[in-house]
């Protein structure tokens, strides 16, 4: 088997729809408006991400988890560009890591607090 999608509870999908199509090159697959406005967003892959709004349950503190919690890593070539890129658009800095093996991390908040990871792996993980 393979991960088909993975999905998470959101505040606002229609604007995280938006922001992740226009700063992060990612593809509305498909939408269903009513009644949770959810949003299958696809990398240039096969990787695909669920954001909707159910208002039957919470939507999680994102903006305060740890992001060592949760997040969502961005294969990136270009850490720095793309979390400059990514700030200017209203994404928020928040940790920078080297590591031995020479991958580059660097992580931020989306404009919701959501963590993601922009990730330069010296080596690819499969």
């Amino acid at each position: 088997m393979k991960i088909e999608h993975f999905a998470f509870n959101v505040a606002d999908p229609t604007g995280m729809a938006d922001w992740y199509t226009k700063h992060c090159g990612m593809r509305v697959v498909r939408h269903f408006p009513v009644p949770s406005q959810t949003h299958f967003l696809a990398d240039s892959g096969s990787t695909v991400m669920e954001i909707y709004n159910n208002p039957a349950d919470q939507v999680p503190d994102y903006r305060n988890m740890d992001p060592l919690l949760f997040h969502v890593a961005l294969a990136s070539s270009d850490p720095d560009g793309d979390a400059k890129r990514l700030i200017a658009a209203g994404a928020v800095y928040v940790d920078e890591f080297k590591m031995p093996d020479g991958s580059h991390l660097i992580m931020l908040r989306d404009p919701w607090g959501l963590a993601l990871q922009l990730c330069k792996r010296a080596h690819n993980l499969i």
